[in-house]
C-alpha cells in the first residue's frame, strides 16, 4: 500500500479543525541566523519564496522554504 501524494481534503460539516498551512518566514541578505542543525550562519543568496543560501563557516547549504528549523537572531 502506498500512500497518495494529493493532500486530505477537509469537510465543512467535520468538527475538526482545519489543517493550517506554516507560514514562511522572511528573510533578506545579510542577515544572521541560528539553525537547528547547521547552527549560526548568515544569508547570502536568496531565491525568493523557495530557498535560501545560508554561509555557516565550514559549508554553504540551500535551506528551502518555509524555514520551519531557522530564526533570525
Amino acid at each position: 500500500m502506498t500512500k497518495s501524494s494529493a493532500p486530505r481534503r477537509h469537510l465543512p460539516t467535520s468538527p475538526f479543525a482545519a489543517p493550517v498551512a506554516p507560514v514562511a518566514k522572511e528573510f533578506s541578505l545579510g542577515d544572521r541566523v541560528s539553525h537547528d542543525q547547521y547552527g549560526l550562519g548568515t544569508i547570502v543568496g536568496a531565491e525568493e519564496g523557495i530557498a535560501m543560501l545560508v554561509d555557516f563557516g565550514a559549508q554553504r547549504v540551500r535551506v528551502l522554504s518555509p524555514y520551519g528549523r531557522m530564526d533570525r537572531l
